[in-house]
């Protein structure tokens, strides 16, 4: 297997350990609907959303660093919503579910959590597309099983923006426990 690198596939000798390039693999190579459209619109389309996945998360990872986390992140949210309604044949970001749903589903999962947590701000609001794509979503079996803990994912956030969150706390009310402040003390030494 692909040494520190999660997730990893090995299968026929070749080994794998890049989400997008193992999605590509699977589809390419297994049986089942295929992730990638053969509509060349709508590749063309997903080709261009892969390519944002970096983007949108820098970006939205960068507000949380910064003075207001809900306007900063604003727009990365707008794009998606903008996206998800770029094909009218269903919910999804190529209209049916495929391989740019897969790769923006844990981000998006994420920070859903977080804003409404920390900052009690619901990031579908105002998007009907982003929140009937989360509804979707949240319906595939594959996908809920294998979902991690909100609380677990809340509180990693919560230590690893810690100081932020603290100097936003003056717009934003939001709560910590005795344990957040010891674990980014600890940090800090």
């Amino acid at each position: 297997m692909v040494e520190d690198v999660v997730p990893s596939l090995e299968h026929n000798g070749k080994v794998l350990g890049e989400s997008l390039d193992l999605l590509r693999y699977v589809d390419a190579n297994f049986e089942g609907p295929s992730l990638v459209p053969s509509d060349p619109a709508k590749k063309d389309f997903g080709e261009q959303l892969i390519s944002h996945v970096d983007t949108f998360t820098r970006e939205v990872y960068t507000s949380l660093k910064e003075g207001d986390p809900i306007q900063k992140a604003s727009l990365a949210f707008d794009y998606l919503e903008n996206a998800l309604g770029k094909f009218d044949d269903g919910p999804f970001f190529l209209g049916h579910f495929s391989w740019v749903d897969i790769a923006y589903v844990p981000f998006v999962e994420r920070f859903h959590l977080v804003f409404s947590d920390v900052f009690k701000h619901d990031i579908r609001e105002g998007r009907p597309k982003l929140a009937a794509w989360i509804e979707e979503i949240n319906k595939i079996d594959a996908y809920t099983q294998t979902r991690v803990d909100p609380k677990k994912l809340v509180d990693i956030f919560k230590k690893r923006f810690f100081f932020t969150f603290v100097l936003a706390s003056s717009a934003i009310e939001f709560e910590f426990d005795v344990s957040d402040v010891y674990v980014a003390t600890c940090l800090m030494s």
